[in-house]
């Protein structure tokens, strides 16, 4: 049983959505410990690597909110890694326009 179903009995007789909490980031509340992680994190180590993995490192919308988040790599099972590749290269044209609009490098 995987720790969907294991924590989430009513997985078993559905299919993932895409905001089901195993597949997609709540980016709210996950989100925010995520991001007081990285930031206390780099704070005490500031050369240290941080990512995620599972399903969310195969989530485009979760890896969109890792390239926010500051995240530097996120892993995920093979069958998902063509849409990830693509997630992750939107979102760092997306951050990329971003900054430039910013006046940023």
């Amino acid at each position: 049983a995987s720790a969907a179903t294991t924590l989430d009995p009513s997985c078993q007789s559905t299919r993932p959505t895409a905001s089901w909490t195993f597949v997609s980031l709540d980016q709210e509340g996950v989100g925010e410990l995520i991001r007081i992680a990285v930031e206390r994190g780099r704070k005490t180590r500031p050369g240290i690597k941080l990512g995620i993995c599972c399903e969310h490192g195969g989530d485009p919308a979760s890896i969109g909110f890792c390239e926010k988040a500051g995240l530097d790599y996120v892993s995920c099972s093979p069958f998902r890694v063509p849409i990830a590749r693509l997630a992750a290269a939107q979102a760092a044209v997306r951050a990329s326009a971003s900054s430039s609009a910013m006046g940023g490098a």
